[in-house]
């Protein structure tokens, strides 16, 4: 069974192919943003979050998307204004968000007639090849969206990354930033879902960055080096899993995974090269 020649027949498959590229690169492109601020954990809570809006949706018979991206951009939100005003302390917020947001899910999606604990599967652990092209079609879009972005506004972002004090003095509406990086955040995890799962996701926002991170410290290279990062595990995760019969978003991860280890020791083989001499 030859990946590359039955992509060419089945439309499933290149589904698939082009949600593994375009997730690659916009979730690379958010993380970047995500790790420079050290909000993983802020990522996780908006994704396990977002979990409340599908299963309400489900219980609805409303597309399960949509509720979830009210509630993850509810959330994401939600969340920088609490920890803005000084009302929460952010993490208590994202941790409560996190248990309430998984609780709300499982509750409507049981009180949904013909319930089965199958019907989570593919949204807590991804469900790649069942992609469609509305999904590609939303996920092209956002992918154009943060490219063009990066481009335009890369020196805010780094700013407001890295020192918002800073950015401030230099005249910057890092309100605003934040608040437009929540709700960009909030989207990306939502449409990448299907991709990796809500289980899963925060992986994918992650390692690349990281990843990239090691790499360079200087933004501007992470924002390059990061969708790369991306783009490869993801299709060669897709491409593994295709082979091999196993999930695709496992696969996907334990591939970055391998590839932050290789660049991590690498980079202290490197070091201790550098210091011997």
């Amino acid at each position: 069974m030859s990946f590359w020649s039955d992509l060419m027949q089945y439309g499933y498959l290149q589904n698939a192919f082009w949600a593994a590229l375009l997730s690659g690169v916009a979730c690379a492109l958010v993380g970047c943003y995500v790790v420079a601020r050290r909000m993983v954990f802020l990522a996780g809570g908006i994704t396990h979050a977002s979990f409340g809006g599908l299963g309400i949706a489900f219980w609805a018979g409303t597309n399960p998307i949509i509720g979830a991206l009210l509630f993850a951009v509810g959330s994401a939100l939600g969340i920088e204004w609490a920890s803005e005003k000084g009302r929460i302390r952010s993490d208590s917020a994202i941790g409560i968000l996190w248990a309430v947001g998984m609780a709300t899910g499982a509750l409507f999606m049981s009180l949904r007639p013909g319930y089965t604990s199958g019907d989570m599967t593919a949204y807590l652990f991804g469900s790649i090849i069942t992609v469609t092209h509305g999904d590609i079609a939303a996920l092209a879009l956002l992918t154009a969206g943060l490219v063009v972005g990066a481009l335009c506004w890369l020196r805010p972002l780094f700013y407001v990354a890295f020192d918002r004090d800073y950015a401030h003095t230099r005249g910057i509406a890092t309100r605003t930033v934040s608040y437009l990086m929540a709700a960009l955040m909030a989207l990306t995890i939502v449409l990448s879902i299907r991709v990796m799962g809500i289980v899963l996701l925060v992986a994918l926002i992650t390692i690349p960055a990281v990843v990239a991170n090691t790499l360079s410290r200087d933004y501007r290279r992470m924002a390059l080096i990061a969708p790369v990062v991306g783009v490869i595990g993801n299709l060669t995760g897709l491409i593994l899993s295709y082979q091999w019969d196993i999930a695709p978003g496992v696969a996907i991860i334990f591939t970055l995974l391998v590839g932050l280890i290789a660049v991590k020791l690498l980079t202290l083989w490197h070091k201790n090269a550098q210091a011997q001499e």
